[in-house]
């Protein structure tokens, strides 16, 4: 750009020199300048395409673009929301964060600069900063369930399950088939030693979705009343999804640690050792490795 600009002065000297030396009739190149318009209008079109790259997994060359968006446009809290999420995407949650304020300054009525806020908040453990911007979000957009959720699970990680469960059910009123709210309810209620509503919640969290979490929490409940129910259980949800055999992977999900000592105690079953040996298998296995 500095060379261009250069080139262009010395040739509008050059034009001026000659047109005052010579009685000529000289030609006098034209240039097309945008219009801020023109810019506005283009900084719009590469934001869009910044969201299809990164939507379609191309996280470097959206990055790229959104960066580009916003030199052409600074004043579009859009292009900066894009911007965000360009970067959290790259792992860049710092810049992330400032690109969201720049946002908010823009735009503060906007609920998914708040929402995008507290991910990153509760990616780096900042608990406090999440309730307060999931809060504020929920004030413009009381409505969203997963803001709701998302705040229900602070109040997990917090320990507060009476609140936490209020959120949780929050959730589910406003979205029924909100199966991992319910699950949730059932982490709850299990941390209150209340196992036989946490048995309700699982099995309802099942009936809509057979995943894993549910399936692996009810087995841990039933393990005292029926243990053939609970190993049969713990199989099926360690094949769906071997990462739980994990009790780190299990605590990032949010498990409580009466659930996790249930579970290992469940582990522990000689029944289940070659189910748990091939969970850890699979979940160890190299990235490069396929199954043919």
């Amino acid at each position: 750009m500095k060379k261009f600009i250069i080139n262009l002065f010395c040739l509008a000297l050059l034009s001026s020199i000659i047109l005052k030396t010579e009685n000529i009739n000289a030609l006098v190149p034209f240039y097309y300048l945008p219009t801020i318009k023109n810019l506005e209008k283009e900084s719009i079109s590469i934001g869009k395409n910044a969201y299809q790259l990164l939507y379609f997994g191309q996280i470097k060359e959206g990055l790229a673009l959104a960066k580009l968006a916003v030199k052409l446009n600074r004043y579009d809290e859009k292009l900066w929301l894009i911007l965000s999420e360009a970067q959290m995407v790259n792992e860049l949650y710092d810049d992330a964060l400032i690109s969201l304020k720049k946002a908010e300054k823009i735009n503060n009525q906007i609920s998914e600069i708040y929402f995008a806020k507290s991910s990153i908040y509760l990616k780096n453990s900042q608990l406090k900063e999440a309730k307060v911007a999931l809060e504020k979000g929920l004030e413009i957009q009381p409505n969203n369930h997963n803001a709701i959720f998302q705040l229900g699970n602070v109040y997990l990680i917090e320990k507060n399950f009476l609140m936490a469960i209020k959120q949780f059910d929050k959730a589910v009123n406003i979205q029924p088939n909100f199966w991992q709210a319910i699950n949730n309810i059932g982490l709850a209620y299990f941390e209150q030693d209340k196992i036989t509503l946490s048995i309700k919640f699982f099995e309802k969290a099942i009936s809509i979705e057979e995943n894993a979490e549910p399936m692996l929490g009810l087995a841990s409940c039933l393990q005292i009343k029926n243990i053939n129910s609970a190993l049969q259980l713990a199989k099926q949800a360690l094949i769906k999804d071997p990462n739980y055999v994990d009790y780190n992977y299990r605590k990032e999900q949010l498990w409580g640690e009466k659930l996790q000592i249930s579970t290992e105690k469940l582990f522990s079953n000689n029944e289940l050792r070659i189910n748990i040996k091939q969970a850890k298998l699979k979940i160890n296995k190299p990235a490069h490795s396929k199954d043919w």
